[in-house]
């Protein structure tokens, strides 16, 4: 009978299950905070680009006038910190969490792998749309491909024109990988998911500048605000037959440049520049500019040599991609838009990429739930004041397979293990005086940022604002004031711009006194990066207490952290198998998409006919039809709970018995309160991150392997 009764009220009682499933699923939903005019946002990413490959960084070697413009009418973000390879930076921006919390902190994802970033990981295009964002990706996708659902249109982008590997040809834009002593080549070029082979022997640059205008010529405002994922290959290599390919005439324009790979390299990096220009232009034209916030980064520093090398420079900073260096780890980056209350500045706040998200959200009206390693950083780069700051810390990562670990805490840096190459430093530094091996270099020349594309196009911009700046103060009868002096925005002037180039530009000098030198195999190396931004000097034996606590730091972020999840390259994504084309291999119909389909325009999504007012409406119909059931439901559940409460004290009096309520169970803690950790022992733990079994899988030990055979 026992059981009945309580069968029976679970029967009755189900509207409450469903009340408190649909709690579940609310909180999980993110909520919009209806800002007037949501911006558009326009995210570029320079792939393996170094930070002193753009002029604003205080080189003269190679231009870059588009890239500066933004840069100085925006903020420069000078401790702006990423991952060390593409694909763990890129999960991160995507995700706002750190790759050791999604099994992305090794390596990258190889053409042939079988897996890619977690399908329960809500990115940040998912986010956007569900609030009214138009949402395109252009370029570099490397976050899995093996099944359809892990590419760009199944998750969040309403388009996607480029390829889903790490890298491809400029040209014929096919992707080369070994694999088992064999090699493999593919076609790796799409729009949506169809091939796009009537791309062959265009260059890749050009195409994906292409598209970003089109796009933005095609936006429509009325169907929500645009979010464009833009991921460049420059100036990233290609295959390694010509890792370095730029047009013949962008060339000629680097003949001082005396290394000639250094040379192509700065073609590249000309063309990555040429296309910023094109797109803020575009969204002058579109008049979309004032109402937008574009973000140039870089995913990772240079790989100056070594695997997929492509001669860009770190220089002053220590290290090359991949390692734990600030050369793979300090990030260039700037933002840019009107709304940033005080532009033109160098910012020193530290940032981290996974910050990304939940700052553009929140610019975008978005409430996140908990859970994200990034923080909203918008108060900062907008130019309040905050104290303390949103980030004083970053975990540069943990590897447990090449047994690597740095963090970041305030001015100092904690560094254990290195991956076997690029501790040293590498890259031409192209400024005034420099070494006669590299030729010499044309000098700076402030003009060419403020008549550059993107420079005339924010001039134009805000000449705009001074207009209606200007007509407002006449309007209150104050005609006898200057003209200039009325408009509070104010143009970049060559002063500036010079000053500020001065501010972001790193200096870093010789060590006076003799240092204990890093050996980071050996022992932990510590540095104050304010001070020595080159990780020169080696604080560890100086500093042993705060060496400690960046240890305990670490071990902290340890036990959370999720295994690597590599696995074995699959011989049956071999594109020979598949029309010499890379594709799902692992879909029930791969071949399903190689038809070309060049006529159809394939990036308009059928979802673009309906508006944004049509989509709000039925958004709120569906909202207010969902709170009559919750209503409804609610107070079912209350009336179930009064009856049954009654029945309860009812038996409790018959029986003479006290009611009691049942005690949950509570989860309890233990807590050692131990001394301060042994040093040895903290530090014992750290150099063995790898003892559990599931993250020292020998798999990924025969691709270390292979990976230290290619950097050597």
């Amino acid at each position: 009978m026992a059981h009945m009764k309580i069968g029976g009220n679970i029967r009755r009682d189900w509207s409450c299950w469903l009340l408190a499933a649909f709690a579940l699923l609310v909180e999980a939903v993110p909520r919009k905070a209806s800002p007037d005019d949501p911006p558009n946002i326009v995210l570029i990413i320079a792939d393996d680009m170094g930070w002193n490959d753009v002029s604003f960084h205080g080189s003269d070697q190679i231009p870059t006038p588009n890239i500066d413009a933004l840069a100085y009418n925006g903020v420069i973000l000078n401790s702006h910190y990423v991952s060390a390879m593409c694909t763990p930076s890129r999960s991160a921006l995507l995700t706002g969490k750190h790759p050791i919390h999604t099994g992305m902190q090794h390596l990258v994802i190889l053409e042939s792998e079988p897996r890619g970033l977690p399908l329960h990981e809500k990115i940040l295009p998912q986010y956007l749309k569900e609030t009214g964002y138009r949402t395109h990706a252009i370029g570099k996708w490397h976050q899995g491909s093996y099944r359809r659902e892990y590419t760009p249109t199944y998750r969040g982008f309403d388009s996607h024109f480029g390829y889903w590997n790490g890298l491809q040809d400029y040209y014929t834009h096919e992707v080369a990988s070994s694999v088992d002593s064999e090699n493999f080549l593919g076609f790796d070029m799409r729009r949506n998911m169809s091939v796009a082979r009537d791309t062959w022997g265009k260059y890749s640059t050009d195409l994906f500048t292409e598209e970003a205008v089109r796009l933005i010529e095609k936006h429509h405002p009325e169907a929500g605000p645009m979010f464009l994922y833009m991921a460049h290959l420059a100036p990233h290599s290609g295959n390694k037959w010509e890792p370095l390919q730029a047009p013949d005439e962008e060339i000629a324009k680097f003949a001082y440049i005396r290394d000639p790979e250094r040379r192509i390299y700065a073609a590249m990096m000309s063309k990555l520049d040429e296309s910023v220009g094109e797109v803020v232009a575009a969204l002058r034209r579109k008049s979309m500019l004032h109402n937008s916030i574009i973000v140039f980064m870089a995913d990772n520093g240079a790989a100056t040599q070594g695997i997929h090398y492509n001669r860009g420079s770190n220089f002053p900073l220590r290290g090359i991609k991949a390692s734990a260096w600030e050369g793979a780890v300090r990030g260039t980056a700037a933002v840019w838009s009107p709304l940033i209350r005080r532009p033109k500045r160098v910012s020193s706040d530290l940032m981290y990429i996974a910050d990304w998200l939940p700052t553009l959200a929140s610019v975008a009206g978005i409430r996140l739930n908990s859970g994200l390693d990034g923080v909203d950083m918008w108060p900062s780069i907008s130019g309040e004041v905050v104290v303390p700051p949103a980030r004083n810390e970053v975990l540069v990562n943990i590897d447990p397979i090449f047994n690597y670990s740095a963090i970041r805490r305030g001015d100092f840096k904690y560094v254990l293990g290195s991956v076997g190459n690029g501790d040293a430093w590498y890259g031409e530094s192209g400024r005034p005086g420099a070494d006669p091996a590299e030729g010499s270099s044309p000098s700076y020349d402030p003009e060419n940022v403020l008549m550059s594309k993107a420079g005339t196009a924010i001039s134009g911009l805000l000449t705009a604002n001074q207009v209606t700046e200007v007509r407002a103060v006449r309007n209150d009868g104050y005609e006898r004031v200057k003209e200039e002096e009325m408009a509070t925005t104010k143009l970049l002037t060559a002063d500036e711009l010079l000053k500020l180039r001065s501010i972001a530009t790193l200096h870093c000098t010789t060590p006076e006194v003799e240092w204990v030198e890093c050996k980071p195999l050996e022992a932990p190396c510590l540095f104050n990066i304010k001070e020595d931004p080159c990780e020169q000097r080696n604080l560890a034996e100086s500093r042993p207490m705060l060496l400690a606590t960046l240890e305990e730091a670490l071990l902290k972020y340890q036990v959370t952290a999720v295994p690597p999840s590599n696995i074995p390259n699959d011989l049956r994504a071999n594109p020979a198998l598949w029309n010499d084309t890379w594709v799902n291999w692992l879909d029930d119909d791969p071949l399903e998409f190689l038809v070309d389909d060049v006529n159809k325009d394939h990036l308009d999504d059928p979802t673009s006919k309906l508006s944004g007012p049509i989509i709000a409406t039925l958004a709120i119909i569906l909202g207010l039809a969902l709170l009559g059931i919750v209503t409804f439901i609610a107070l079912g559940c209350s009336r179930e709970y009064s009856k049954l409460r009654k029945k309860q004290q009812q038996s409790a009096y018959r029986s003479s018995t006290p009611f009691q309520e049942v005690q949950q169970p509570s989860e309890t803690i233990a807590v050692l309160e131990q001394g301060f950790p042994d040093e040895s022992h903290v530090r014992s733990k750290i150099l063995n991150l790898n003892d559990r079994s599931e993250m020292n899988d020998t798999r990924s030990i025969e691709t270390h392997t292979n990976f230290k055979k290619g950097i050597e």
